[in-house]
C-alpha cells in the first residue's frame, strides 16, 4: 500500500479548526464539576483538561489515576511528570472508590502512572483498588489502562484475577517510533502483554494510538493488524498534541477523512469498536466498549 497520504494530513502550523472544543454543558456535567470541586476529587478528566470530558461525564464515565502524579518514565509524548514518586497510599483504593461513588459514575476507567520503582510494579495496589470499587460500587463497570508492568506475568495476574470489563494497554504509537516516543517501552513488549491478557481469561482488551509524529499510513495499519493478531477488540485512534515545548513536536495534523479511513479499515479487520477521530483518547466511550 501506498505510504503517500500528503492529501490527508496537514503540516504543524497551529491547530486546525475540527481540533476546536466546545465548552462542556449540561446538568450532568455541572453537577459532577460541582461534586469534584466539593469533595476535592481528583479525576484524568480535569487534571488533564480532556477536550471530550463534557461528553463522557454527561454520559455518567470518567477516568481515575492512581499511584500519584509522578512517572518513573519519561516518554516524549507525555504530560505527566518525570522522576522519583513518593510513597505509596495504601489507602488510595477506598478513597478512589469513594469518589466514585459520590459522582454517581456508571462507568470508571481507571489507570496510572508507571512505577518501575515499586517491587510490584504497583500492581497490588491495582488489585485491590479494583476490590473496594467492586466493594462500594457493584453496579458501576470497570476498564484498567495499565502500564506493561515490564511484561511480568505474576503483575499481570493480578489485574486479570479481579476481572474488570475491560483491559486496555495503549501502544502508542507505530513499530519504527516506539524507541523515539516511549523510550523505556518495547513495542514487542506491549503486544505480548495484550496476548497474555486475552489468553489468560480477559474477555475485552483495547489498545490505542496517536497520529500525527510522523508515522507512515501503511505503519498505522501494520500496527492495527498486530493489535488484532493479539486478539484486541478495541481500538482508539487520536491525533497527537504536543503538552508542551519541552515534548515531541507535533509533525502533522491528520484530516478527519484519513481518521474516517482508519476507521474503516479497523471495522473491516473484525475488532469490536473502533473510535478514529482528532479528539479520541484513550477513554472516549469507554463505557461503550464493555457491549
Amino acid at each position: 500500500m501506498s505510504t503517500d497520504t500528503t492529501a490527508n494530513v496537514l503540516p504543524q502550523k497551529g491547530k486546525p479548526k475540527w481540533l476546536r472544543v466546545k465548552l462542556p454543558t449540561g446538568q450532568k456535567y455541572t453537577q459532577l464539576r460541582g461534586l469534584v470541586e466539593k469533595y476535592d476529587l481528583h479525576t484524568i478528566c480535569t487534571s488533564g483538561s480532556c477536550p471530550n470530558m463534557g461528553e463522557c461525564w454527561g454520559e455518567g464515565t470518567a477516568t481515575f489515576m492512581i499511584l500519584g502524579n509522578v512517572c518513573t518514565r519519561s516518554c516524549g509524548f507525555c504530560g505527566v511528570m518525570t522522576g522519583r514518586p513518593g510513597n505509596v497510599d495504601w489507602s488510595e483504593p477506598e478513597k478512589v472508590a469513594r469518589s466514585i461513588k459520590i459522582m454517581g459514575i456508571k462507568h470508571a476507567v481507571i489507570t496510572s502512572v508507571d512505577r518501575d520503582d515499586l517491587r510490584d510494579m504497583g500492581s497490588i495496589i491495582w488489585s485491590e483498588t479494583v476490590k473496594a470499587i467492586r466493594r462500594m460500587n457493584p453496579q458501576t463497570t470497570l476498564e484498567t489502562l495499565i502500564p506493561d508492568f515490564q511484561g511480568i506475568e505474576r503483575h499481570l495476574d493480578r489485574i486479570i484475577n479481579v476481572s474488570p470489563e475491560v483491559v486496555s494497554h495503549n501502544m502508542e504509537t507505530v513499530k519504527r517510533l516506539t524507541r523515539e516516543v516511549r523510550i523505556q517501552a518495547k513495542y514487542e513488549r506491549s503486544l505480548e502483554v495484550l496476548r497474555y491478557l486475552r489468553a489468560h481469561g480477559v474477555n475485552r482488551t483495547k489498545s490505542g494510538i496517536m497520529l500525527g509524529l510522523g508515522e507512515q499510513e501503511e505503519e498505522v495499519i501494520q500496527t492495527m493488524e498486530d493489535l488484532r493478531k493479539a486478539h484486541v477488540d478495541v481500538v482508539t485512534i487520536g491525533q497527537y498534541l504536543q503538552p508542551s515545548k519541552k515534548h515531541l513536536p507535533v509533525k502533522e495534523f491528520i484530516l478527519p477523512e484519513q481518521f474516517k479511513k482508519y476507521e474503516s479499515i479497523g471495522r473491516s479487520m473484525g475488532f469490536r469498536h473502533v473510535e478514529s477521530g482528532a479528539l479520541v483518547r484513550s477513554s472516549y466511550k469507554a463505557h461503550k466498549h464493555i457491549d
